[in-house]
């Protein structure tokens, strides 16, 4: 194969995506049209996928999540960005069945390179025992790929991002860090094994997490990706319910403090602080571990909310499971502030 390298993106991966302000105010205004019952998930609840229920007991997740690359090897950059797009059906408790392709692509870049990209999506929709279905392609000026991914769920074991209770323990399934450790990579400040443990945390599914978790009792969840760990948990909390996270549970990639430290932070982490911030109190929280909570993460965890008396177990099963979970905080009932971060 006659390799050309990606030529890496400041903007890959979720780091490209709009920032939450700017959707939120874009999609207020659009027209809501009549309301179907069997919508039971749409993006007017900033949720992660959409639900279609069919029957009483058989309901369509429908998702979809394409971008830029932010990593050289094109096959990896097809394994994070198929992952990254497989995640939603899992955070909202559903099974994969179908996916189609997205591809951007240069006509003038070598189409071995585009080969490599789609192999590695399509493995990662055969790991999640999906099905690979078709897809679409134009001619663009960068690369830019992702899936369109329908699953299915039981409406009764549906798991919505906001339908969390007071007392809930919130559960993280993986690291945070990726957007940091893309960026310190990309001006060389990255170790390689910094670099290679960020690659593995991206191109591992959600499935063996989304399994897990369905044997407990969890009444929500998402996943953690480009409006980072802080403005998701903001989604969680619906504008009814607060929560306190305990900083130093969090589990961290290695590198990452690092990089913030050294201040190699990206511009939509500093969009999700601007958006989310108004709503977080931090109580002698470093700075590194403030940038890290508003990093956004790429193919990133679950954080699941779980009933308080079976939590400890669940995170013991996703531990031994070889996942880096942990109970990181707490839901409460309504406060003045709405997420308050303690060190």
């Amino acid at each position: 194969m006659n390799e050309e390298k990606i030529v890496f993106c400041t903007g890959g991966g979720c780091t490209a995506k709009l920032g939450a302000g700017v959707l939120s105010r874009i999609l207020e205004k659009l027209p809501r049209g009549e309301q179907d019952p069997n919508l039971l998930v749409g993006y007017d609840s900033k949720d992660d996928a959409a639900v279609y229920r069919i029957t009483d007991d058989l309901a369509l997740v429908q998702t979809v999540d394409f971008f830029p690359p932010m990593v050289d090897d094109p096959y990896t950059f097809g394994q994070i960005a198929a992952a990254n797009a497989l995640s939603d059906v899992y955070a909202m408790g559903g099974e994969v069945k179908t996916a189609l392709n997205l591809v951007c692509f240069p006509e003038s870049m070598d189409l071995n390179v585009l080969g490599e990209i789609l192999r590695g999506g399509a493995e990662k929709v055969a790991e999640a025992g999906g099905i690979l279905a078709g897809g679409h392609s134009i001619a663009d000026t960068g690369v830019k790929y992702g899936l369109s991914v329908t699953g299915l769920v039981d409406p009764h074991r549906l798991t919505a991002n906001d339908t969390g209770r007071p007392g809930d323990q919130l559960i993280l399934t993986k690291a945070l860090g990726v957007g940091l450790i893309c960026t310190a990579n990309r001006v060389g400040e990255a170790a390689p094994e910094q670099m290679e443990a960020a690659i593995r945390s991206m191109t591992t599914l959600n499935k063996t997490a989304a399994e897990i978790a369905r044997k407990y009792e969890v009444h929500a969840a998402t996943d953690v990706t480009g409006f980072s760990f802080l403005g998701h948990l903001h989604e969680m909390m619906g504008g009814r319910l607060s929560c306190v996270v305990d900083a130093r549970a969090v589990p961290v990639l290695p590198g990452a403090w690092e990089a913030a430290d050294a201040c190699l932070y990206t511009a939509a982490g500093q969009r999700n602080r601007n958006h989310t911030g108004p709503f977080v109190r931090f109580e002698n929280v470093p700075f590194p571990m403030e940038e890290i909570l508003f990093d956004p993460q790429t193919s990133g965890g679950l954080l699941l909310a779980a009933a308080p008396q079976k939590a400890e177990a669940l995170a013991q099963e996703l531990c031994a499971a070889g996942l880096p979970a942990a109970i990181v905080g707490e839901i409460r009932d309504a406060q003045s502030t709405e997420i308050t971060v303690k060190y």
